[in-house]
């Protein structure tokens, strides 16, 4: 048998094909293995306009004192706007500028 001598522009461009279909065999296979996963979501998330806080949270802690004391780090007193009492559902606040009339910052608790 004879055998072909293949030049060395050739032998690159088919160590290049061996080298690219390779690594695309190896992501496939690493992205099949993966495991899909979702974001992880907080019990409570907030910001100075207000914030949730997850409905088995709420059913666990006192959820009123969380939502005050987050939103009297911002000088703001707490006004509960929505319960959604269901698996997944969120107890939704609002941070609110202290009333007319009041003349003192709301409190924060340190326990």
């Amino acid at each position: 048998m004879r055998m072909l001598k293949i030049g060395t522009a050739q032998a690159r461009f088919v160590n290049a094909r061996f080298v690219t279909t390779a690594g695309l065999m190896v992501a496939g296979a690493l992205l099949a293995v993966a495991p899909a996963s979702a974001d992880t979501v907080p019990a409570f998330k907030g910001n100075d306009t207000g914030g949730i806080i997850a409905y088995p949270l709420a059913q666990t802690t006192d959820a009123r004192q969380v939502a005050v004391d987050h939103c009297a780090s911002y000088g703001k007193v707490a006004k509960f706007l929505a319960v959604d009492a269901r698996y997944g559902g969120y107890v939704s606040f609002a941070c609110r500028w202290v009333p007319y009339g009041s003349a003192q910052r709301p409190l924060r608790t340190l326990y």
